[in-house]
């Protein structure tokens, strides 16, 4: 993934899309990660031959590993999680396959968002490419969000011309009907389920109507916002046949990072 970032330096960012630089951006906090991964796998491996002393934080990773959670030094590195290690690294393989899929072909034709270290950042880049192409002012653009019929990724053929086609999104508090394409309320014991294919598209502000939606909050995990009220990425618009009050006192949200 380095050679994709060299040459996108080579290149200068001045000639480089809003999306493509936010795929830059997202390598070199991806390197970062992976770079302390190495060098703290390397320092523990030494501590226990014995050839240097076990530090606390070598303490640290070594008692998450043997438990199976994410240790500490990898986590403030990486997106906020409630996922446990083996989990969190299937999630880390499926984001390495999108970064060089998209680094090789271009701009997928579905954005895996929960993928993304600063999914916000992308989303910026969407309304600033359709702000460029029709000559928008940036600080009254918007965007608006859809709910497609797509399932999966896998059945979309080709991406939007504004904006972009998302997956990765979970609901809480309510659950999608896709025959009804409306909010509708859980099923018993079903405290999450995933969102079907959603359209991310910018606007200008003036014409944003939200008529029969519910403006609903998208957050990194179930965990919604930290004690910092860090944790907010974006606002979407799911379609209700009910008041939207309903929703609220069931605090219905959407995540990125389930816990599964």
């Amino acid at each position: 993934m380095r050679k994709e970032k060299e040459r996108a330096n080579e290149m200068g960012h001045s000639n480089l899309q809003p999306t493509q630089v936010v795929l830059l951006q997202e390598i070199e906090r991806w390197n970062r990660l992976v770079g302390v991964m190495i060098i703290s796998l390397k320092e523990l491996q030494k501590a226990l031959s014995g050839a240097i002393g076990m530090s606390n934080d070598l303490e640290d990773l070594a008692s998450s590993l043997h438990n199976g959670q994410l240790p500490w030094s990898w986590r403030k590195m990486a997106p906020a999680t409630r996922k446990n290690l083996g989990r969190w690294l299937a999630h880390f393989h499926l984001r390495c396959k999108q970064y060089n899929e998209w680094a090789m072909n271009g701009e997928p034709r579905c954005m895996w968002m929960s993928g993304l270290m600063v999914p916000e950042s992308y989303i910026s880049a969407l309304v600033q490419v359709v702000c460029r192409r029709y000559k928008w002012p940036l600080d009254r653009s918007s965007v608006v969000t859809k709910v497609t019929t797509y399932m999966t990724p896998q059945e979309i053929q080709e991406r939007p011309k504004d904006g972009a086609y998302v997956s990765g999104l979970f609901i809480e508090g309510a659950r999608w009907d896709p025959n009804k394409r409306c909010l509708a309320p859980q099923r018993k014991k079903e405290l999450i389920s995933e969102m079907p294919v959603m359209h991310i598209i910018p606007t200008e502000s003036s014409k944003v109507k939200s008529v029969a939606t519910f403006r609903t909050p998208v957050y990194v995990t179930s965990d919604r916002r930290n004690a910092a009220g860090v944790g907010l990425i974006f606002e979407a618009d799911l379609s209700t046949d009910a008041h939207s009050s309903l929703w609220t006192l069931e605090s219905v949200a959407l995540i990125l990072d389930s816990d599964d």
